[in-house]
Order: C-alpha cells, then sequence, then structure tokens
C-alpha cells in the first residue's frame, strides 16, 4: 500500500484587486509550491489565459459543477461565480 503524504493548503483571502495573484504566483516561484486554478464565470482581463489564471466557464456549466458538489469551495462575488473544484486541489 503507497503512503500518502501529508499536505498543507494555505489559502489566501482578500477582497477583489488587493494582490493575491501578484502573492501567489512569487510565493509559488520562491517555494516552488502548486498552484490551484480556480473556476469563474467572469470575462478574462487582457493578460489572462484560460488555464493559467482561471478557468472560464458559462454560468450554465459553473452550475452544473455545483449540482455535481465538485467544488471544495465556491461562492458569488458580485455578478460572478469563483471556486475551486475538488480535484484541483486534492490531486496535485
Amino acid at each position: 500500500m503507497a503512503e500518502k503524504k501529508a499536505g498543507i493548503i494555505l489559502i489566501l483571502s482578500s477582497p477583489s484587486g488587493a494582490g493575491k495573484t501578484t502573492l501567489v504566483k512569487k510565493i509559488s516561484l520562491r517555494k516552488k509550491y502548486k498552484i490551484s486554478i480556480s473556476h469563474t464565470t467572469r470575462k478574462p482581463r487582457l493578460n489572462e489565459r484560460n488555464g493559467r489564471d482561471y478557468y472560464f466557464v458559462k454560468n450554465r456549466e459553473f452550475k452544473e459543477l455545483i449540482k455535481k458538489k465538485k467544488f471544495l469551495e465556491h461562492a458569488k462575488v458580485f455578478k460572478n461565480y469563483y471556486g475551486s473544484l475538488k480535484e484541483n486541489v486534492f490531486n496535485k
């Protein structure tokens, strides 16, 4: 039987636009952390790419993932949904 290593989950939480993404990218480079990419229903910004910054999905797809209980956590912020898939967090 394979031995599982205990891991640490670090969560950064702050208001939109406070610099979480910048901080996470800098920390991950220095400490070799793996980053869970969240899903969102908002439109990508000019410098963002699907699968690198977020998984950009339609409302219908996001709500289907909620219904299937695929998210570790999710929330509606302003008019958009954000969430972290369980498989993206625990299978890294």
